[in-house]
Formats: structure tokens, sequence, C-alpha cells
């Protein structure tokens, strides 16, 4: 009884060793090339459960969901002679395993051979056209065109190419130093302009300040001329009534003017006592 337990346990083993060496499982996201001493003589392209010869075959599995290729920036040279740092990417998927494996072998290969197809599409659709239409209206149409071609080159290595995109576009270094050089220049230049109008402005407000000083000085001149000469026509007035009234007096008025004018402090005079000029000075 013990025998046979165990020659059935013995038989259920190489059972299990059998079923594990000549049939493998693909995944739903999996694909899969048979090789028989490094041949390959089939492929299994549908999940489940597949079959091969043990020991002298091997499985080798390769990815069927959509990748994605993420190319170095490069420089192309566009239309109007203007260089651009082009950064891409690229979405692929293997269709067709074993000529996969005989061109590319591996995803690394594949992303390299992708990377020459897509950047010589890239260059020759983007030295059609202007920086302005890269940048700003033809880039969707652009990327329709690569990624047409370079679907067409890649079937050559099992290979379909879903999409292409750029995901930026900029000028090299020492053009954007340049640029940022010219619209620096030219911010400068509209702020000297600035400066320039608003000195030219204040040098007109200043002219018409004192255009407005000299007419109010020369009419309060005027002015004041006018107020004075009222003022002494209105003194020669009174003083001419006063002379009509007491001529006496008047003249006494006059020479005491004199004397104030002339009778100054350290004022020295040499005239006759009999002088008309001293005759209220000196009464007999």
């Amino acid at each position: 009884m013990k025998k046979r337990q165990v020659i059935a346990l013995v038989i259920l083993i190489a059972a299990l060793i059998g079923v594990r060496s000549t049939a493998f499982i693909v995944d739903e996201g999996q694909q899969a090339i048979v090789l028989q001493l490094g041949r390959p003589v089939g492929s299994a392209k549908t999940p489940g459960l597949h079959f091969k010869t043990p020991f002298i075959q091997n499985v080798q599995y390769f990815d069927r969901r959509i990748l994605e290729y993420d190319a170095t920036a490069r420089p192309i040279i566009t239309k109007d002679k203007k260089t651009l740092v082009v950064d891409n990417f690229a979405k692929w998927q293997i269709i067709d395993p074993l000529k996969f494996l005989k061109t590319v072998r591996t995803e690394g290969g594949a992303q390299s051979r992708l990377d020459d197809i897509v950047y010589s599409e890239l260059r020759v659709d983007l030295a059609r056209k202007t920086l302005v239409e890269i940048v700003t209206k033809d880039r969707a149409e652009i990327m329709g065109k690569v990624a047409k071609r370079s679907d067409v080159k890649a079937r050559d290595y099992g290979i379909r190419i879903v999409d292409v995109r750029i995901k930026r576009a900029d000028l090299p270094p020492e053009n954007e130093k340049a640029i940022f050089g010219r619209m620096q220049a030219e911010r400068q230049r509209i702020a000297r302009q600035y400066r320039s109008e608003g000195q030219e402005q204040a040098l007109k407000i200043r002219a018409e300040t004192d255009k407005e000083k000299t007419i109010l000085l020369a009419d309060a001149y005027q002015k004041e001329q006018q107020l004075r000469g009222e003022g002494d026509a209105k003194a020669v007035s009174i003083y001419a009534e006063a002379f009509e009234q007491d001529p006496e007096f008047y003249g006494f008025l006059r020479t005491l003017e004199a004397y104030k004018q002339s009778l100054k402090t350290g004022t020295t005079l040499l005239m006759p006592a009999q002088s008309d000029f001293l005759k209220h000075l000196f009464k007999e």
C-alpha cells in the first residue's frame, strides 16, 4: 500500500513538472515568442494558457500595452533659420513581437530606433515651417504628419506609432540671452522716451508758470503804480487845497520836510544865517 502511494506521489510530481515545463501563461497585457535553442519557432499573442516543448524551448515575453518614449531634447533649424531645442515624446506599441525580436530585440533597442525615426521626421517637417508657425498655429498639423510617417517606418520593426507630441520647443540659451538683451534694450529705450517726454512736459509747465508769474507781477506793478499815482495826485490835491487856504502854513510844512531830508545825523550845512532856508530856525 505504501509502495503504491509513493509511486502515485512520484507520478504526480512528474506530471506537475511536465505541465510546468510544457505550459506557460500569457497575461492580458503580454504577448510571447517561443524560442527553441535561441531561434523563434512560435508566438502567443492572445492571453491564456499555451504550451511548448519542455526542456528545449523557452518563452520570451513582450508588453502589448501602449508604451511611452521620452526623447532627449535636440536642436532643429526652422525655415527662417532659427534654432529650436525640441523636446518630444511618442506613444508606441509592439504589434509584431517576432519582427520586433528579430530587429530591435528589446524595448531599449526599440526606443533607440524610435529616437532616430521620430527626430528625422521632426527635423524634416520643422525645417519647412517658421518659428512663429511652429509655436502657434501649425503644431498639431506638424505632429500629425510626423506621427503618420514615423509609423510607416516603425512597422519594419514590428512597432506601431500611436502618437507623437512636442513637450517643449525652446530657444537655445545663447538665443534666450540675446532676446533678453534686446527686450531689455527696448524697455530702456521706452523708459528714456518717457523720461524725455516728461522733461519736455515739465519744461512746458515751467515756462507757462513763469509766463503767468511775469504777467501777475506786471499786473501787480501796474496796479501799484496806478495806486501810487492816484495817491500822489490826491496828496498834491490836498497840498494845493491847503496852500490855497493858508499859504504861509503850507510853506512852513514844506520847510519842515526840507529840514527832515537835509538835517540828518552827521550832516553839516554851511550857509548864511539870513538864508530863507533857516528863517524858521532863527526867529528874531
